[in-house]
């Protein structure tokens, strides 16, 4: 297999909203906030009207792109034996992703992320993780890793406890690894620890220029170009309008944006890049034209509703 995903299992639950709606329930716009109480979840949930339901997370998007660029891969998350559950499963097999998982009735429902898109094509989310943020290193199989050429997780999952020792598994069993940092308040929570995978532990490092600002408290770009070219790593960052930058050791690439779409829902859009890139990555091509191929996925998803092509 070519890539393996391992991240939040979470089915993705899209619906229009007007601004009004984020400010009344107190969200952040534009951001992703995690829900704890399930009945608070649910109440948000009842006076929408859904769009369409996705078997999304940050990790399941990238790899399902890979797998509609011909690409094999697979993908762990955890889920419970339940209707979004059973959807989720559906969701990728049907778009031929591997999924490593046998699902059985858990505790807590499958996670779910409700996907708000305002009128300026903005999206604010809104997670309940469910079961999804308790794997635990027993979800992981060290076999099909090995088997891989390179894993692919996210920042999101890495919570301390029982994720944090699948992460651990899943990166001691790697032959390479990639990662992105998913989040600004991911970041936030767990600097220390994703600045020691960031240096240590990762071959290429996905993030946006927000987070990778934050992690390294750069007090501008510059800064993050000397840090990355100091690792010897692959660090790949978009960076909104003004295009995307790969820095390998002393060479550092970049590319523009696309110009003039017609931006309809940027959910999704750092997942697609990141498959994008991967699948140039895994496929030999140059770094150039690994971004390329990043900057043509993501240029397509932001333009329709939803994280899938």
């Amino acid at each position: 297999m070519k890539i393996l995903g391992i991240g939040n299992a979470i089915v993705d639950v899209i619906c229009k909203v007007n601004d009004s709606f984020i400010e009344q329930n107190n969200l952040s716009k534009s951001t992703m906030k995690l829900f704890f109480d399930e009945n608070e979840f649910k109440n948000l949930l009842t006076n929408l009207k859904i769009e369409k339901t996705i078997s999304g997370g940050s990790v399941a998007n990238s790899i399902v792109g890979l797998s509609q660029l011909g690409d094999k891969v697979g993908f762990i998350g955890k889920i419970s034996d339940d209707e979004f559950g059973n959807k989720y499963e559906e969701g990728l097999k049907k778009e031929n992703v591997d999924y490593f998982y046998s699902k059985r009735k858990e505790e807590l429902p499958t996670g779910t992320c409700l996907i708000l898109v305002t009128p300026d094509s903005e999206r604010t989310m809104c997670t309940f993780l469910g079961t999804a943020g308790k794997i635990n290193e027993n979800d992981v199989n060290s076999d099909i890793i090995k088997k891989s050429e390179i894993i692919f997780l996210e920042g999101y999952l890495w919570d301390q406890g029982e994720p944090r020792k699948a992460f651990d598994k899943a990166i001691n069993s790697a032959n390479q690894v990639a990662m992105s940092l998913s989040d600004q308040f991911c970041v936030d929570r767990h600097k220390p620890h994703f600045l020691e995978l960031v240096k240590n532990e990762l071959d290429i490092t996905f993030a946006n220029e927000q987070e990778i600002t934050s992690l390294i408290e750069a007090k501008n770009f510059e800064e993050v170009i000397n840090f990355s070219k100091q690792l010897n790593k692959l660090v790949v960052v978009t960076r909104g309008e003004k295009g995307a930058v790969a820095v390998n050791g002393e060479e550092i690439f970049e590319s523009d944006i696309q110009k003039n779409l017609k931006i309809v829902d940027l959910t999704g859009a750092g997942d697609l890049f990141a498959a994008g890139f991967l699948h140039g990555h895994i496929n030999k091509l140059s770094i150039k034209e690994c971004l390329k191929k990043a900057t043509e996925m993501s240029s397509k998803v932001i333009q329709q509703i939803g994280a899938r092509l």
